[in-house]
């Protein structure tokens, strides 16, 4: 079965923005000072759907450069739960499938997992940039006997500019993802509000770092 991995990342992002426009139904979990994260109940799988939210110190366009989905990125620098980030394959300029593996976490409750996602890079009229991912399979990707094998479900980071501040970003993002494996609920909650704060938190000394 061959995957429309272009229709695949096209519904993703087409999903972000129904997010990002539906205030209603969130509850906050975690707030630092760099984001606030709330939650509700998945509609794609058992479990919930994460949303982030925090501006940064940067340039819009400065904020992007750290988190594009691109080889050879600083996204596997900063972001600790990324170890490794490969392009499977180019489907056009904006459609990539890519593999993500994420290191041990949670003082190795959770073991390393593997991720083969369709992503999609896109831009708005008003120079919000989106990189939506899901999680799709491919003929390059089989299941590494070292990896758990986890699932994202449509997810985004939107980055918008704030008018009249030109040093300001506001990131907005999205994570739902069946880490796979038998993990306690327990765990699984406390992991991923944790886990966004400390994407926020590194993504903010990343930024502030490019600025240097």
């Amino acid at each position: 079965a061959v995957m429309d991995y272009a229709g695949l990342a096209e519904a993703a992002a087409e999903k972000m923005g129904l997010y990002r426009r539906d205030p209603g139904g969130w509850r906050g979990c975690r707030r630092t000072s760099e984001v606030s994260v709330s939650w509700r109940p998945s509609a794609e799988f058992a479990g919930n759907v994460y949303r982030g939210e925090g501006i940064l110190p940067a340039s819009p366009r400065d904020v992007w450069e750290c988190i594009k989905p691109v080889a050879g990125g600083p996204r596997t620098k900063w972001d600790q739960n990324v170890k490794d980030f490969e392009v499977v394959e180019a489907v056009s300029d904006t459609v990539s499938v890519c593999r993500t593996t994420t290191p041990s976490a949670f003082m190795r409750i959770i073991s390393p997992r593997e991720f083969v996602d369709v992503v999609l890079m896109k831009q708005y009229e008003d120079g919000t940039m989106l990189s939506a991912a899901t999680n799709v399979e491919h003929p390059l990707c089989p299941p590494q006997p070292n990896f758990v094998r986890g699932f994202n479900y449509p997810c985004g980071c939107f980055c918008i500019p704030l008018p009249g501040e030109p040093d300001r970003t506001q990131l907005l993002s999205f994570f739902q993802t069946d880490l796979g494996g038998y993990l306690p609920q327990t765990v699984v909650d406390s992991f991923f509000p944790a886990s966004i704060a400390g994407f926020y938190s590194n993504l903010t000394k990343a930024v502030k770092a490019l600025k240097v």
